[in-house]
Order: structure tokens, then sequence, then C-alpha cells
């Protein structure tokens, strides 16, 4: 059974596995005791520390084991920003960085701070000007930036922001857990945090690098480990594990990443071919290898990943109707692109041809079933109707529902004439104005529905 979803786990890695078993028996003392067993233990922690520090281009010393990738953000954002409170409190992110840094932004302006949420364009790429205004604002205590999207695979400015960062004296956090085991992040960073389930390590294990020099208070009650930046007794076999993992896949990862590139840029230029009504979104080039996200219109999410699991293909999605909250990703809405019939794909290590393309064959059936279920419109146009303009009543209908019902009836207004599309969907926001971009309609937008909701307008162009 193929599984796709590297970008939220991938695989446990040989070396991992093996390194992870050895060191059950050698690496379950207490590092920090002087008896043998201890220092057995503390020469295992202090050559994973150094054979990480090198991976992530910093000194031993500078370096730190956490219990998650998350704990790590948190604990970096939160120990920055207190160690530059005199500086202010005032954070900025882009619109797309990962929910734990979101979420540390969220804390930060409950506690009376600020955050800037820096836009994206259509490709997720941040507007690396618009960054460089933010840090200039005074009371700017520290900027955060993923290296790579998690959902859509693109790549960061991150040498860019650095340098503005630099010239701004604002420390830069860079959330590297997406690219990592793909290579060195580059140059510029004061902290970098980022976690081994990722790249192929044991779940559990995640760094926080802090450049010598970087103004940084840990915060919470103190501990005597780790710097007292990641209290508690060290997982020590899984950090090992983490370790050797990090080493194994960086030496694989130039072949590995043009193997997976070409197989991403298959999927990328047949998905659009073989379905229609689909969107590829994410940089095409600047972008991680193994990593391609696209969505389709008049589509379930949630049934087209049950489908595709039964199917015997593991991907994920970013549609609302895959989310506890029942809104778009966060990062899909940021760039303002079709959010409904969303798959993430992101190949592991070892994926093969046959499997791209088994998934290939599988994809527009399985597509074309769902839509079919849903009433999706086909390729009869109706005659328009008398009226220039029409209303349809999708409250308490979630999407794709109320694209499905827009792409009914548009062809039953004139060219001109406008189609009003009440829903009460979070999605519809997002997704009826990349609908309209996609067939070629136009957005006029948004009203407040005297009957609940939002009334969307949509103009016929064609």
């Amino acid at each position: 059974m193929p599984y796709f979803d590297a970008a939220s786990a991938a695989p446990l890695h040989p070396v991992a596995r093996q390194a992870l078993l050895a060191s059950l028996d050698e690496g379950w003392a207490d590092p920090a005791r002087l008896y043998r067993e201890g220092r057995r233990a503390r020469l295992l922690l202090d050559a994973a520390r150094e054979a990480t520090a090198e991976a992530v281009g910093c000194r031993p010393d500078e370096l730190v084991f956490t219990p998650s990738g998350t704990r790590a953000v948190h604990a970096g954002i939160s120990g920055a920003l207190a160690g530059r409170r005199r500086v202010g409190n005032r954070l900025v992110v882009s619109a797309v960085e990962h929910s734990s840094v979101l979420h540390a932004g969220e804390s930060l302006a409950a506690a009376g701070g600020t955050v800037t949420e820096v836009p994206v364009g259509r490709s997720g790429a941040v507007d690396a000007d618009a960054f460089t205004a933010a840090l200039a604002v005074p009371g700017t205590a520290l900027a955060c930036l993923q290296s790579a999207n998690h959902e859509v695979g693109t790549e960061q400015p991150v040498a860019e922001i650095a340098e503005a960062c630099r010239a701004a004296s604002v420390p830069l956090l860079v959330d590297a857990a997406q690219s990592l085991g793909w290579g060195p992040v580059p140059e510029g960073w004061s902290l970098l945090a980022a976690s081994a389930h990722k790249w192929g390590g044991p779940a559990g294990v995640g760094l926080l690098a802090v450049r010598k020099g970087v103004r940084f208070a840990p915060q919470g009650p103190a501990d005597e480990r780790e710097s007292g930046r990641a209290p508690g007794f060290e997982n020590l076999p899984a950090i090992v594990a983490a370790a050797a993992s990090l080493r194994a896949v960086r030496a694989e990862a130039a072949a590995e990443a043009a193997r997976l590139r070409g197989l991403v840029d298959r999927i990328r230029a047949r998905v659009p071919e073989l379905v229609p009504d689909v969107e590829v979104v994410g940089d095409p080039v600047r972008r991680l290898p193994h990593l391609v996200t696209f969505s389709c219109l008049y589509v379930d999410g949630e049934t087209l990943l049950s489908e595709l699991d039964r199917e015997g293909f593991s991907v994920s999605s970013g549609s609302s109707c895959t989310s506890s909250t029942l809104t778009p990703s966060h990062v899909l809405r940021a760039m303002g692109v079709l959010s409904e019939g969303n798959v993430r794909v992101s190949l592991p290590t070892g994926t093969t041809e046959e499997d791209v393309d088994r998934f290939l064959t599988v994809l527009p059936g399985v597509v074309a079933g769902v839509r079919e279920r849903l009433g999706a419109p086909g390729a009869v146009t109706p005659a328009p109707a008398p009226s220039g303009s029409l209303v349809v009543d999708s409250l308490g209908k979630r999407c794709p529902i109320p694209v499905i019902e827009l792409a009914k009836v548009i062809g039953e207004v004139p060219v001109g004439g406008t189609v009003t599309v009440l829903s009460d969907d979070a999605a519809a926001r997002l997704d009826i104005p990349a609908w309209c971009e996609m067939r070629g309609q136009v957005y006029v937008g948004e009203e407040t529905s005297p009957r609940g909701g939002t009334a969307y307008v949509v103009r016929r162009a064609t």
C-alpha cells in the first residue's frame, strides 16, 4: 500500500531503527551520572548532538533536543521574546507558518503582544519586501519564517529575509522541519527548530538551535538538562536514532531528491491532463523535491481521501471537510487558491515509478466517481434564462456543494448577468473566487445576506 504522506511523518529509516534498538541496550542510564552506565549514556548523547549540529550548521553547545518540533518552536519563540523584552513584544511571521508558530503568536497576543502576519502570493512564497517593511516597525523583537511550506512545498526566501533581519537587528527563527533532511538551511538565521519524524527519525524528538550571542531567556520552571531549554529526562535512544537517521538521509539526499523530483514533476504535469478542473498549487520550481499539492473542483476532500485510501493510497488534504475546525487550511486561504478537493502527495524515500503510475491511473476514476455522487455539473450548458440574475440558496450546505450549485446555474444567466450564492460555509469565501478564476468568470465580491451567511456575487463573462 503506497504511503504518500511523508510530510506528516516519514517512515522510520532503517538506520534509525538499528540505532534505536542498539541504544536501548546501551543508552538507558542517566547521562548526568558519573558511574559507568551514565558515562556511556553521556558519550552517546554527546555524539548525537555533534552529528546533529554538523547537519544543522551550528556548534554542538548551541543545540538542544526537545520532546517534539512543536515544543522546539514554542520554546524558541518564548525564550527569544523574553530575552528581548526590552526591545518590544512584537512578532513578525508569514501567513503560511506551521500552526505551532501561529499558536505561539496567539499566546503572545493574548498576553498583550502584537503579531504581524506578512502575506504570501499565489505560489505560497512570502513577499520579501513586505516582510522587510514589517521588520522596520519599532518594537519588533523576533521574526519567524519556515524554510519550506508543509502543505504546498514552496521554499521561502530564507537568505533574503535573514539579510533583512540582520540589517534590522531582529533575530530570525527558522522552522526547518520540512527541509532539514534535504539539506542545510541558508546562513543568517539566529534560531532554528526541526522535528525528527519529518526526516525518518522516531517521533518525540525535536531540536532547537540558538546561536551564541542571541538574547535568550528560557521560560517555565528551571531545569538542569539541555541547558535549561528542554526540561526533563532525555529520550536518549530516540535522540541517537534521530541523529543517525539525519546523517543517513543527508548522505542520500542529492540522489533521492533528483529522483523524487522527477516523479513529482510527472504528477504535476499529468494530473491536470487526466482530471478536468484541477488546480496544481505551490511554486513549480522553488519547492521541496518530494511534495505536490492539487485541488479538484466539485469534490469533497474527505470523500476523496477515503476513496484513495480504499484504492491503497495514503495521502493528506487541506480541505475544510477533512478538518475538525470545518475551515479551509490557513495556508490555502492565505494563497487565495482553491481549497475544495485538496490532495497533498508527499513521497517518501524509496517511492517507485510503478507506485506513481498506479496513482495516476486510479485518480481520474476516483475523482469522477466522487463528482458523480455529488451531482457535479457535466459538459452540457443550459440555455440562458430570460432573467439577468439568479440567487442560489446554499445555506447550511458545506463546500463543494455551493460551488457545484453555482456551476450548474451559471449558464442560465446571459453573459453579463449575475449569480448570487448564499452560503454560511467559510470555505466558500475561498472556493467561489477560485472557481471564477479557473472558469473564466468574474467574481464581483461579497455582500451581507439578510437571510444569514454571506452573499457571493459572480458575473458571467463567457
